[in-house]
């Protein structure tokens, strides 16, 4: 059955939305409640630290989005550049930990809403967040394009209200607050970089659903890159009003600081505002996390590695209905049965991961040198940035803990035993590492799969139409010389493949290549050929293409052919054969 398609319906604005809807979450309004105590005002050093941390997995997911903008995001890129074991780690790492972070974001309305209506029991919040998770997975069912209008409404209200606490809390900002700066030490401002670098985390999920993005070369790089500049400056000056507002016995005494803040500068009015735009802001983390981890178990269950009955896309909405129920049924599961506080870390520490390995996967498909991948924006500063990107990522999973550690290798001994007993003898994919093994040793592995899929991709990427030329180049047979071969040797090939594929002999095509060449040499320039000839029928062309290092001898005074594109067509196409 012919795959559908899904919808490519989500433009610039909506890559913006998506990845700041993403980041602005609980590292914005609850985590620095958190980290003041032990770093002070500090805490903006931190902040600033982890946005620079994120540059290499952000320059790292936009190049190889816009080169294999496929739904699966990480996981795609992980399992076409270090193969199936990994990819099977990465996609169930990368769904188990975007699908938690979305239920946590989820349950964190409670947070708010309980100062709000005190009133309301605590199965209540619960209950609230269900509805949400049903409410989003109906909804990215029903239209991803409408998801995404939905997100940008969301994101850019939430970034209204917090323009209103920016303006209106500087003017009271005091600066004593700042002093001391840093009582806790620059050793513990490094230990906090980690807990808020999985704050940023979120810009990089637009990539899971890269397939749906309109014009990714262009949408893709943009879109992330002014959202890593628009939420990191809306960080840093918020988390700025923030400690300028409240002193350190404020930070003790609540959860909610910017809610404090803006109730210390508007009253009433100003703590509603800004307890309705963290319910906002949780509400886009939910929707962006349900959306892209729904995506993985997509990619995944296309390429064998999970159930088939996953990969299936609706015809009609051109969305996917069973992974996105899927996945709302385990966000569901996830609030109602799970301990959060404890399976959030270990869900960092699996997205620290995740980060390394995309650094490592970019490197691989650099270093392959498959012509057919070609990404629309390239990562600067390659390799040193991602070497060192993945280096750091490394240094932050062993500051998390034993504990998350342990929970994390115990997930790869899952993923290995899935992958050795179901996923191992389904998926035969080649990774981007079976072609930089064939640069070191031997050409005969050479398996065109994963460059033939990559040319897929990018005339799905450009929207280009195959027209007749390209389907004959691309069933073209491709002739590979090791030794270097004379014109008659050349000859008697051409004529074997020729026969073979139109009507006359062997023999009969072999004399006409003869003659046509004593008319006038076919060597056009140095190192290229264009053997061409005419032959009986209509509606008949057919090319043969061969390729030779050590070079064919077409005789005395002309240089030795390496290329050669070999025609033959009937009269009536005589046009099409000058194209």
């Amino acid at each position: 059955m012919k795959e559908v398609k899904l919808e490519r319906g989500l433009g610039v604005i909506d890559v913006f939305s998506i990845s700041s809807g993403a980041m602005i979450s609980s590292g914005l309004f609850i985590l620095p409640a958190v980290v003041y105590p032990q770093a002070g005002p500090a805490l903006l050093i931190a902040y600033l630290l982890a946005a620079l941390l994120v540059v290499p997995a952000l320059l790292s997911k936009a190049e190889l989005a816009t080169a294999m903008p496929k739904s699966g995001g990480t996981y795609f890129f992980i399992q076409r550049s270090l193969g199936p074991l990994l990819g099977t780690f990465s996609g169930l790492a990368a769904w188990f930990s975007l699908s938690l972070k979305s239920a946590f974001a989820l349950l964190g309305i409670g947070i708010f809403l309980s100062p709000l209506l005190p009133s309301l029991p605590g199965g209540t919040i619960k209950l609230i967040a269900i509805a949400f998770t049903l409410f989003f997975t109906l909804l990215n069912i029903v239209s991803v394009k409408h998801s995404g209008k939905f997100q940008i409404v969301l994101v850019f209200a939430l970034l209204a209200i917090l323009i209103y606490y920016i303006v209106g809390g500087l003017e009271r900002v005091n600066v004593h607050h700042f002093v001391p700066f840093n009582p806790g030490g620059w050793g513990t401002v490094l230990s906090i970089t980690g807990m808020i670098f999985i704050s940023f985390g979120g810009l990089t999920k637009i990539a899971s659903v890269a397939e749906e993005v309109k014009d990714p070369g262009r949408s893709i790089p943009r879109g992330m890159i002014a959202s890593f500049v628009v939420v990191t400056l809306f960080y840093l000056l918020t988390i700025f009003v923030t400690v300028g507002l409240l002193n350190q016995g404020d930070f003790r005494q609540t959860l909610t600081p910017l809610s404090l803040g803006a109730e210390k500068f508007g009253g009433r009015t100003g703590f509603l505002l800004l307890s309705g735009a963290a319910m906002l802001a949780f509400i886009t983390t939910g929707n962006a996390g349900l959306l892209a981890s729904s995506r993985t178990l997509l990619a995944m269950a296309r390429d064998n590695l999970l159930p088939p009955f996953l990969s299936r896309v609706n015809i009609r909405l051109k969305t996917p209905i069973m992974a996105t129920l899927m996945t709302g049924l385990f966000m569901i599961c996830v609030i109602i049965f799970l301990d959060l506080e404890s399976l959030i870390k270990v869900a960092s520490t699996m997205k620290l991961l995740l980060f390394a390995l995309v650094n490592v996967s970019l490197i691989a498909m650099r270093e392959s040198k498959i012509a057919s991948y070609k990404p629309a924006f390239k990562g600067p500063l390659y390799p040193y940035i991602y070497i060192a990107g993945a280096v750091l990522y490394l240094f932050l999973i062993v500051e998390m803990g034993l504990v998350s550690l342990a929970i994390t290798l115990g997930f790869f001994i899952f993923s290995l035993f899935w992958h050795l007993l179901y996923s191992r003898t389904r998926n035969q994919r080649e990774s981007a590492l079976i072609h930089i093994v064939e640069r070191i040793t031997s050409r005969q592995i050479r398996s065109p799969s994963l460059p033939g899929e990559l040319r897929e991709i990018l005339i799905e990427r450009d929207q280009i139409v195959e027209d007749r030329f390209d389907s004959l180049i691309k069933s073209a047979e491709i002739i590979d010389l090791d030794e270097s071969i004379d014109m008659e040797r050349l000859f008697h090939l051409l004529a074997e493949v020729f026969s073979r594929k139109l009507s006359p002999s062997e023999k009969r095509f072999y004399t006409l290549l003869q003659e046509r060449e004593a008319e006038s040499t076919t060597a056009i320039q140095a190192g290229l050929a264009i053997p061409h000839i005419v032959v009986e029928g209509e509606s008949q062309f057919e090319i043969v293409v061969v390729r030779s290092k050590k070079g064919i001898s077409y005789g005395k005074g002309v240089p030795p052919v390496h290329i050669v594109f070999a025609l033959a067509g009937s009269k009536d196409e005589r046009n099409f054969h000058l194209q």
